[in-house]
């Protein structure tokens, strides 16, 4: 069915391509500060707002794509459920389109999946104006070439974002935080070790010699598990606003003007042999690194460990324009280029946004 805001955007959209202007799709511009230019008109999506669908006993929501994360999890809660992969908002306003297109997890990322995975189904508009509706409200609706999940952190380069189903999940019945104070080598040790055993952890942070580690789980669970792990128990408040601070980049690692570079490394990758402040997620599988080492330099590094980077703020501009992603390889960049071929032939949507030639 079309509606007034489908025809409009549309009409938009058309009138773009026929010009050969860029548009931008554009929330409440939360992650404007992510990858490369902000290249055209703002066209703003906050129109499209509201729960479409909501069936708690199936788990899973659908939504328009305007429609403030907040106002999302604020349901859920009532229904004693969740957004299981907690995605950052870096604002008040943030909007569920925007975080599809970011693509970004929180800290429960290593215990429950990615955004990405809890992607059911989307519905968009491409470059051509059309209404294309992917996946459906189960998992098993998924098959074939996942474009829903396709997606997810293309930055809005490749269509419009209309609306989005994800599954949810059943809050945990209880957490508990606990905080040990140990350095990098020995944290990283305790927490392949406990990634290798069936514990209800859901969270791990380390930052300058303190380890914080979250369960999640049944009550029995939790208390098992404590006496394994040890430390102190941070009371619940306490805990609450600590996770919420490294989900929303308010802790104070994340203060200050110099580059901010996110590192993706294998679970059993060492210390990171670099120089600069560092925050450790994830397991040890995603590190934040505060440091104005080169940018060819760290790639090396973090590539020779398996691993790959990307410039998440700060850097100078004429070094963001080379530095922000992973250089990909030639056969990689013309998979990325039949994409956007296909969505957006006129290359109106975001272009440069991800890489300069795209």
């Amino acid at each position: 069915m079309t509606t007034p805001l489908i025809s409009a955007l549309r009409e938009q959209v058309l009138d773009a391509a026929a010009q050969g202007r860029a548009l931008r799709p554009h929330g409440s511009g939360s992650k404007d500060f992510l990858g490369l230019h902000l290249a055209g008109s703002p066209l703003d999506m906050r129109g499209a707002q509201g729960v479409i669908a909501y069936e708690p006993s199936e788990l899973y929501l659908t939504a328009h794509a305007g429609t403030r994360l907040a106002d999302i999890e604020a349901l859920l809660a009532c229904n004693g459920q969740m957004l299981a992969f907690e995605p950052p908002h870096f604002g008040a306003h943030a909007t569920l389109g925007g975080a599809l297109a970011s693509g970004l997890s929180g800290p429960r990322r290593i215990a429950s999946g990615s955004l990405r995975d809890f992607v059911l189904g989307v519905t968009v508009m491409d470059g051509q104006g059309r209404v294309l509706r992917f996946g459906g409200q189960v998992m098993k609706n998924v098959a074939g070439f996942d474009v829903s999940r396709l997606i997810a952190g293309s930055f809005g380069t490749l269509c419009l974002i209309l609306d989005v189903t994800l599954k949810v999940l059943p809050r945990p019945l209880a957490q508990q935080t606990h905080v040990l104070a140990l350095d990098e080598t020995a944290a990283l040790q305790r927490m392949r070790e406990w990634g290798a055993q069936p514990l209800p952890v859901s969270a791990t942070c380390w930052h300058d010699g303190l380890l914080s580690v979250r369960l999640s789980g049944a009550r029995p669970a939790l208390e098992a598990a404590a006496r394994l792990i040890g430390g102190e128990v941070l009371g619940d408040a306490a805990a609450d606003a600590f996770w919420q601070d490294v989900r929303e980049h308010r802790h104070a690692f994340f203060a200050g003007a110099a580059p901010l570079w996110r590192i993706a490394l294998p679970p059993l990758a060492p210390h990171l042999p670099l120089d600069g402040d560092r925050l450790i997620e994830w397991n040890g599988m995603q590190r934040w690194l505060r440091s104005d080492a080169d940018a060819d330099a760290l790639r090396h590094v973090v590539s020779a460990m398996g691993g790959h980077s990307t410039l998440f703020r700060g850097g100078r501009p004429f070094d963001r324009e080379l530095d922000v992603f992973e250089p990909l390889a030639p056969e990689v960049m013309a998979v990325h280029r039949r994409l956007k071929l296909a969505f957006d032939p006129s290359g109106v949507f975001s272009p440069g946004r991800l890489y300069a030639d795209l």
